[in-house]
C-alpha cells in the first residue's frame, strides 16, 4: 500500500511549469552550449505541456555590458545596432531547431529597463545600495571585480584565466555581506534548490569565505552601455545585476502583479556551470533583498568537450549547430544533445560519436523498426492496422518493456536524467525489433496464421505510437511522422498521459488506421571516404634508367593531403612592438577565429592586410612567435626582394578549402 501512495507521489505534477535558460551574450554568434541548455528548456517545457501542465517557457539575450561595447567599436557601429544584428543570430537558430519559448526578452527593452531601475532605486532607498571607493583587479571578460586576497597573489582571473587591470574608481555596492548567514542556512535547508548536489557544495565551498559587498555600477566614463542609475546618472548598472532581473521582469514584475503571481517562483532555471556563482549567490540575495519568493531550483549543466578539451574559437574545435542541422537535420541534433549528454556532467561531442549513435539509434533501431512495420502492413493487411488477438508471452514481455520505458521517460523528466529516460526508449525499440525477429510475421503470413500475425502488426504500430509519444518533445518533427506513418493525422498532438500509455494491453487506438508509407525516417549517413590516390603507370625501361636523376624531396599524393590548406579573412592587423619584420593578424576562418604571426611588415603595412582574403596552412603545430602565440601561417610568394600574399581570386567564404 505504501509503494502505491509512493507512486501516486511521484507521479504527481506541479500546478505549474515555468521554466528558463540563461539571457546569450550578444557579442559573438550562438554555438553548441547555447544551443545545448535552450533544446534542454524546450524538452522540459514540451514534455510538461503534453502533460497539461501550464507551462511558460524564457528565453533571451543580455546585449548590455563591456564585451557587447567592445564589440561593437571592432565593428564601427553603435552597441545597440550591433545588438540588433546579432540577436537575429539566436532568433533564427532557436526557430530553426523548433523552440517553443513563450516568451524572448532582450534587456535592452523598454520594460525591462524601467523594471530594473525600479529596483534599484527602491533598493538605494533602503539602504541596500551605497558609493564607497573600490581598489582591486577587474576581468573585462567576465566584467568582474577582484580584492587582491581573491587572486592570491596572481593577476589571472579565477574565472576564465586572463589577465585582470589594475583599477581604483568610485562606485555602488549592493550589501551583499549581509546576507551570506542567511544563505548557507537556505542552501543547507531545500536541497533541491541547486541541483546536481554537489554544485550545492560548491557554492556552500565559496560562501565558506567572507562575502564581500557587490559592486552594482560602472561609470560611464569607463562604460556608456548599460541602464543608467536612477539615482545617478553619471553611472550604468552592472551587467550581471540587469541580466539577472529578466527572470522576474519577462512574467510581469512590477508590471503585471496577475501574470507575476501565475509563473513566480521558476520552476528551474536553466544554467551552465560557469554561471554557478552569479546564479546561487548573487540572485538569490538579490531577490531576498527585494522581498521576492526564491526559485525553486536552479539547475547547472556541463560544458560540452571536443575530445577531452574545452571548445573554443582560439583552437578551432567549436561546433556550429547550424552546420550540423543542415548535414543531419534538426531532430537527429536535438537527439544527440540530450541523450549523450547527462545533465550536471561535461560530455564529449565529436562527429564520429555523433554519426556512430545517428546511425545504430536512429537510422538502424528506430527508422528500421518502422520502416519494416509499415512495408508488411502495407504487403499483408491492404496497408490497415488490424485488431489484434490474443495476447502471448511475447507480447506480455513487449508490453513489459514499453511500461518501464514510460515510467522511466517521467521520472527522467522530474529528476533531470533526461539521458537515461530515452536510453530505456531505446530498449524497448531495440525490443520491439527482437519482437519481430521473434514472432517472424513474414512466416506467419506465408503460413496463413492471421490472427497471430495481425496481433503482431497491431503490437509493432503501437510500440512505435508510444514511443512517439515518449520522443515528441526531444523530436517533435519526426515523431509526428511515425504517428502520420501510422494514420494519425500530423495535427493531432500527442498526450503524455503515464497511465493511459501504460494501458498496451487494453488500448485498440490503432485499429482500422491506415498507414502511410512515408520516406525513410532517418536515412543512413555514410561518411564520405577520401579518395584513393590515382596509382602511378609502371615505369617504363626509359623511366627507370632516368630514375637517379629525378630530383630528391618528392612527396606522394597521401603526403600532400595532410596539410590543410584554407582561405581566411584578415580581421585585425597590427605591429608586433620591438620587431620590425612581424605583423600579428587577427583571422576569420570560417565560424572560428585564430591569431597568426607573420614576417611581411616589410612587405604590408597593417592597414593593406585588413579586409584580405588569403590563404593559410590551417593544421600546422602552433607556435610562440616573440611570445605570441602563431595558430597557422599564411602563404606568400617571394621572389628576391619581393613577396607578394596568394591571394583569392573572386568572393570565397573564409575557411574554404584550398587544394
Amino acid at each position: 500500500m505504501d509503494e502505491v501512495k509512493n507512486f501516486e507521489e511521484f507521479l504527481k505534477l506541479p500546478d505549474k511549469y515555468y521554466v528558463t535558460t540563461p539571457i546569450y551574450y550578444v557579442n559573438d554568434k550562438p554555438h553548441i552550449g547555447h544551443a545545448y541548455t535552450t533544446v534542454l528548456g524546450d524538452v522540459l517545457a514540451r514534455y510538461h505541456r503534453e502533460q497539461k501542465v501550464p507551462t511558460f517557457f524564457l528565453t533571451g539575450t543580455d546585449e548590455h555590458g563591456q564585451k557587447v561595447q567592445h564589440a561593437a567599436e571592432k565593428r564601427g557601429i553603435s552597441p545597440q545596432e550591433h545588438s540588433d544584428e546579432t540577436v537575429l543570430r539566436f532568433q533564427e537558430l532557436w526557430e530553426r531547431l523548433g523552440i517553443s519559448n513563450d516568451y524572448f526578452i532582450r534587456t535592452t527593452m523598454p520594460a525591462h529597463k524601467k523594471v530594473v531601475q525600479e529596483i534599484l532605486q527602491d533598493l538605494y532607498d533602503r539602504g541596500e545600495i551605497y558609493k564607497d571607493e573600490y581598489k582591486g583587479r577587474y576581468c573585462v571578460h567576465c566584467e568582474r571585480f577582484f580584492k587582491e586576497k581573491d587572486l592570491n597573489g596572481d593577476i589571472l582571473c579565477p574565472e576564465c584565466k586572463r589577465p585582470t587591470n589594475e583599477i581604483t574608481e568610485s562606485n555602488y555596492f549592493f550589501r551583499m555581506s549581509k546576507y551570506q548567514g542567511w544563505l548557507i542556512d537556505y542552501i543547507k535547508t531545500h536541497p533541491h534548490f541547486i541541483l546536481p548536489m554537489f554544485r550545492a557544495n560548491e557554492t556552500l565551498g565559496f560562501l565558506n569565505k567572507p562575502l564581500g559587498d557587490l559592486c552594482i555600477s560602472r561609470p560611464k566614463s569607463r562604460l556608456s552601455w548599460g541602464i543608467e542609475l536612477p539615482f545617478d546618472s553619471d553611472y550604468v548598472c552592472y551587467v550581471w545585476f540587469d541580466a539577472l532581473i529578466n527572470y522576474i521582469s519577462g512574467v510581469g514584475y512590477r508590471q503585471d502583479d496577475e501574470k507575476f503571481r501565475k509563473w513566480w517562483p521558476a520552476s528551474c532555471h536553466l544554467i551552465g556551470k560557469d554561471i554557478l556563482t552569479t546564479h546561487s549567490v548573487y540572485w538569490p540575495i538579490m531577490l531576498k533583498a527585494m522581498g521576492v519568493e526564491m526559485p525553486q531550483t536552479i539547475f547547472a549543466h556541463g560544458w560540452w568537450l571536443s575530445g577531452d578539451a574545452k571548445m573554443s574559437k582560439s583552437l578551432g574545435n567549436v561546433v556550429n549547430p547550424m552546420d550540423m542541422i543542415d548535414r543531419f537535420g534538426v531532430d537527429a541534433f536535438r537527439y544527440y544533445l540530450i541523450a549523450a549528454m547527462t545533465p550536471g556532467q561535461d560530455a564529449s561531442f565529436t562527429e564520429d560519436a555523433f554519426v556512430n549513435r545517428y546511425n545504430s539509434d536512429l537510422a538502424n533501431d528506430l527508422g528500421n523498426l518502422l520502416s519494416r512495420v509499415v512495408k508488411m502492413t502495407l504487403r499483408v493487411g491492404d496497408g490497415v492496422i488490424p485488431n489484434h488477438g490474443k495476447f502471448e508471452q511475447e507480447e506480455h514481455d513487449l508490453a513489459a518493456a514499453l511500461d518501464n520505458a514510460i515510467v522511466s521517460m517521467h521520472a527522467a523528466v522530474m529528476t533531470m536524467r533526461l539521458d537515461g529516460g530515452i536510453e530505456q526508449v531505446l530498449n524497448a525499440i531495440r525490443a520491439g525489433n527482437r519482437y519481430l525477429e521473434l514472432t517472424a510475421p513474414w512466416t506467419l503470413a506465408k503460413k496463413g496464421e492471421t490472427e497471430r500475425l495481425n496481433t503482431v502488426l497491431y503490437c509493432t504500430a503501437e510500440l512505435l505510437r508510444i514511443v512517439s509519444v515518449l520522443l515528441d518533445p526531444v523530436m517533435p518533427e519526426k515523431m509526428t511522422e511515425i504517428r502520420f506513418a501510422l494514420g494519425i493525422d500530423r495535427n493531432e498532438r500527442p498526450e503524455f498521459d503515464v497511465e493511459k500509455l501504460r494501458a498496451f494491453t487494453r488500448n485498440n487506438i490503432l485499429s482500422g488506421r491506415k498507414v502511410n508509407d512515408i520516406d525513410s525516417l532517418f536515412p543512413r549517413f555514410v561518411p564520405a571516404m577520401p579518395e584513393a590516390p590515382v596509382p602511378a603507370p609502371k615505369a617504363t625501361e626509359k623511366a627507370k634508367s632516368q630514375k637517379a636523376a629525378e630530383p630528391v624531396g618528392l612527396i606522394d599524393i597521401e603526403e600532400f593531403g595532410k596539410m590543410q590548406l584554407l582561405t581566411a579573412k584578415v580581421l585585425e592587423a597590427e605591429k608586433v612592438e620591438g620587431a620590425d619584420k612581424l605583423l600579428k593578424l587577427q583571422l576569420e576562418v570560417g565560424d572560428t577565429r585564430r591569431q597568426i604571426v607573420s614576417g611581411i611588415a616589410q612587405f604590408y603595412t597593417p592597414e593593406d592586410m585588413i579586409g584580405r582574403h588569403i590563404v593559410i596552412v590551417a593544421n600546422l603545430k602552433p607556435a610562440k612567435i616573440r611570445g605570441i602565440e602563431s595558430e597557422g601561417m599564411l602563404l606568400c610568394a617571394k621572389s628576391g626582394k619581393n613577396l607578394k600574399l596568394i591571394a583569392i581570386d573572386g568572393d570565397v567564404p573564409s575557411g574554404s578549402s584550398v587544394g
